[in-house]
This record gives structure tokens, C-alpha cells and sequence, in this order.
């Protein structure tokens, strides 16, 4: 059986981490949602975050197949062969009326693959499926439709897809869902009914649906605050790679908060999000590496790391204040490290 076909790139929005100094080199996050969900852009995650405004949602819709006669046009498009695959699709959704066959062309034609872009195509495909009741398709109709993708901006009418969809088990949807009732724009604001669509979706194992109800948690709100449930949502999103999930629950582990405390693990989780780029976990790894907290004091690679973190539009006015202290000889340094991590030294 083929699987979903593609995954949905997360716009990462930084988290304001404060450090206290030297009792606590990690104070707790105060996080809060975004304030819009934006269709138009790729998916964010559903956290939220100091700044109090709202994660985007997730936009495009991932095509499983669970249905074996399409299994021949599914294996062509994960191949590359789109062509094939929308000819495939076409005699299979014209001749049996399979939703699934219809799902993909919409996919296929909301992104151009093999064939022009057409996105008044891809909205008549994926409407024929959702009429079928493909739960896929509703999605991603909906997401179109909220977006004003081949045709006027339509939110009631996405957001009575998604519930449409939410109903029938679709993770992402049941997430987005809980995003307008966040927004409180399309629905009255709803916070607890946010709560439970994200659980819904995080239970479907969403990680952005975990990593926002992991937030729901630690600040009590939709929810009674409960680190321990923080933690272990925290903790699930970041084993999916929800790049900010694992800077929080880095934090976490340092702090024993919720879990017990492990600063080793909760040191090493910030050191692999640094170096997946998270400009907030480089300056958090910038703090520790200089200060020696859990680990022995690394100067050089400290600052390199704050470095790096800046360039990102990380800014930390402590470590600028020590960088611009250092010996001319020890700065040059770090701004050799920082260079070499970007491929801007031989």
C-alpha cells in the first residue's frame, strides 16, 4: 500500500526564550498561538507562542492511499512519472468514480505536476471526492477554499469542510479546525473547544496539534495547566521533529519540569536543535557552552553558536555585550567557526 504522498513544510515561528542566570539557565516559555492562521502559506505549527498570535495552519493535503485499484496511478506519481499518474487517475476516477483516483488529480493539478497548474481543476477534483466522502479531499478543499485558491475566499464554507473532515478522523483537519476557533473570527472564540480539536489531533499523532496542546497545558488554557501532560505532548512532538518542540522540551528536561530532570539529555536535545537551525536553541547553546552549565566551559564554540543565532535574526544583548568583550584574537576566532558552519571558509 503506497504512502502518504508528501509532507507539509512547517513555517517555524521563534519562541522568547528568558534565561535567569545562574540559577536557572532556562526559565519557563510563555507561549500563545498566532494571531491569524494564514491558508495562503505553508504549515506552520500550532503553538502558542510569546508573541500571542496564532500558528498557521497546515495547508496541503496529504493523499494516502488506502484503496488498491488506485494503487498503479499512486505508484507512478511517488515514482515521478505525474503524467502517467493524472492519465492513470483520470480513466480510473472517469471510469469507476473512485474518490481516490479523484483526490490525487486534485493534487496533481493544484500543484502542476506533470501537467499544467490549474487550480479551478484540482477544486472540481477534489469537490467530486468530497462529495464521495474522501476525507483527504475535504481538506484540501477546504484549505483552498480558506486561502482563496482557484476561486473567492470561502472560510465558512472551509471551515464546514474541515469539521466535515474532523469528523471522519482527518488529524490535520481537527487541528486547523482548532485554529479558527482560536482565531475566533469564522467561529466565536472558543479556547476549551480549541483545547479539544487539538487533542483530537494530537492523540491522531499531529505533531503540531501535540506541540499546541503540550503549550495549552503549561499556560492552562482550554485545559487545567498540568506540566506533567506538558511534558509528555512536548516530548511526543519533538520524537515527530517539531523543531520548536524540541527546544521546549530541551527546556523541560533541563528544568524538570513535569519530567524528571535530566540536563545531559535536555543539553543534547538543544545542541540537535541548534543544528537544525533553530536560532533560538543556538543562543540558548551559545549560554551554556560559555557559562559551562551541565557541561564544560567551551568559549569559542559558545560564541560561534551565538553568532550563527544572530544571522538567523536571533538577538541577545547579554552575549553581544561578552562577544564584544572578548580578545581580538578569541572574537576572530568565533567569527571563523561561525563562517565555516556556513560554508563561507575553505
Amino acid at each position: 500500500m503506497a504512502r502518504m504522498i508528501r509532507k507539509t513544510t512547517h513555517v517555524l515561528a521563534a519562541a522568547v526564550i528568558i534565561l535567569s542566570w545562574p540559577t536557572a539557565v532556562f526559565a519557563q516559555l510563555s507561549t500563545a498561538p498566532k494571531t491569524t492562521p494564514k491558508p495562503s502559506k505553508a504549515a506552520p505549527k500550532a503553538t502558542p507562542k510569546a508573541s500571542r498570535t496564532l500558528p498557521q495552519p497546515l495547508q496541503n493535503a496529504k493523499t494516502p492511499v488506502n484503496n488498491s485499484s488506485a494503487d498503479i496511478a499512486y505508484g507512478a506519481f511517488q515514482e515521478g512519472r505525474y503524467k502517467t499518474a493524472a492519465d492513470l487517475a483520470t480513466q480510473r476516477a472517469n471510469a469507476a468514480g473512485d474518490p481516490k483516483s479523484m483526490a490525487l488529480l486534485g493534487e496533481i493539478y493544484s500543484n502542476g505536476f506533470g501537467v499544467k497548474r490549474d487550480e479551478a481543476q484540482a477544486l472540481d477534483w477534489y469537490k467530486k471526492a468530497s462529495d464521495l466522502g474522501d476525507r483527504e479531499a475535504m481538506f484540501a478543499l477546504a484549505m483552498m477554499k480558506i486561502s482563496g485558491r482557484g476561486g473567492p475566499a470561502d472560510r465558512e464554507g472551509g471551515a464546514k469542510l474541515l469539521t466535515q473532515a474532523a469528523k471522519l478522523g482527518k488529524a490535520e483537519a481537527a487541528y486547523n479546525l482548532g485554529l479558527l476557533y482560536l482565531e475566533g473570527q469564522v467561529f466565536p472564540q472558543d479556547i476549551k473547544r480549541a483545547a479539544e480539536l487539538f487533542k483530537q489531533a494530537a492523540e491522531a499523532g499531529n505533531p503540531e496539534a501535540q506541540y499546541a496542546l503540550a503549550t495549552f497545558y503549561k499556560d492552562g488554557r482550554g485545559v487545567d495547566r498540568d506540566p506533567v501532560q506538558a511534558a509528555r505532548w512536548l516530548g511526543l512532538a519533538a520524537l515527530a521533529d517539531n523543531l520548536d518542540a524540541e527546544v521546549e522540551y530541551a527546556i523541560v528536561l533541563f528544568n524538570g519540569t513535569g519530567v524528571a530532570r535530566n540536563v545531559q539529555l535536555g543539553i543534547a536535545l538543544m545542541n540537535r536543535a541548534a543544528r537544525q537551525g533553530s536560532p533560538i536553541a543556538q543562543n540558548r547553546l551559545a549560554h551554556i557552552l560559555i557559562e559551562g552549565v551541565g557541561t564544560p566551559v567551551n568559549k569559542l564554540e559558545g560564541f560561534k553558536w551565538h553568532l550563527i543565532a544572530k544571522t538567523g535574526g536571533a538577538s541577545d544583548p547579554d552575549l553581544d555585550a561578552r562577544l564584544a568583550d572578548l580578545p581580538a584574537d578569541d572574537r576572530k576566532k568565533a567569527e571563523d567557526a561561525a563562517k565555516k558552519w556556513f560554508g563561507l571558509t575553505n
